[in-house]
């Protein structure tokens, strides 16, 4: 039975199921923008429901967490399937690392969630679980066919995501898409050849934007 459904044979009242669907909609845009570390006071007031029926749908943020995030865990999983079924092993790779780095970007709770055990609700960890080894064979496929330095290891990969998508924490607002330039410059240093250096698809950030980013970026908590 999914987290916050009623009893089979039970259906919610159509105000009640309205309100669950308020609280999913305003946690998932919540979780988005600031990750995980949201209260569900919070929640139920950005839902504009009391907190009494907030806790009557879900009895904790952590029901809430495994009702909005399961499935979007399976996207994740998802990417590195169809990175698996890639002819081309090295644009396996790096077509997985760029769009599950564009996953994380728009959503900070998920990027919360795949880097952090302080969520790890069990069906959300299976699911991440799933997800590692699936990554180590998009690694070594890429070795194999001779594109990727043979001392990486995937379990590197984790490390590596969590580098780009801290760029996403620190650069946001100032640049959205900062976290393309790095990760093109992590690419050419993971290449076991090449001509010449990539082109960087983003610019440096100027010393206004760099300390302006400096100024408001505070670490994550988890």
């Amino acid at each position: 039975m999914a987290i916050g459904s009623p009893a089979p044979g039970r259906p919610l009242r159509a105000d009640a199921e309205r309100n669950r669907e308020r609280l999913l909609e305003a946690a998932r845009t919540l979780f988005a923008e600031r990750g995980l570390d949201v209260t569900l006071d919070e929640i139920a007031h950005r839902a504009g429901v009391g907190v009494g029926t907030a806790y009557r749908r879900f009895g904790n943020r952590d029901e809430l967490i495994g009702a909005l995030f399961e499935a979007r865990m399976e996207e994740y999983v998802a990417l590195a399937e169809a990175a698996l079924r890639e002819r081309d092993a090295w644009r396996a790779l790096t077509r997985f690392l760029e769009r599950s780095t564009a996953m994380q970007a728009a959503d900070r709770g998920l990027k919360d969630l795949v880097f952090s055990h302080g969520h790890a609700l069990d069906r959300v960890a299976r699911v991440r679980e799933r997800l590692l080894p699936m990554v180590e064979r998009l690694v070594e496929r890429a070795q194999a066919a001779g594109a990727l330095r043979p001392d990486l290891s995937g379990r590197d990969m984790p490390l590596i995501s969590l580098m780009l998508s801290n760029v996403v924490d620190f650069a946001c607002p100032t640049d959205p898409e900062l976290w393309r330039r790095y990760l093109v410059l992590v690419l050419d240093g993971l290449r076991t050849s090449r001509a010449d250096p990539s082109p960087l698809p983003e610019p440096a950030l100027d010393p206004t934007q760099l300390d302006e980013a400096m100024t408001r970026w505070r670490p994550r908590r988890h």
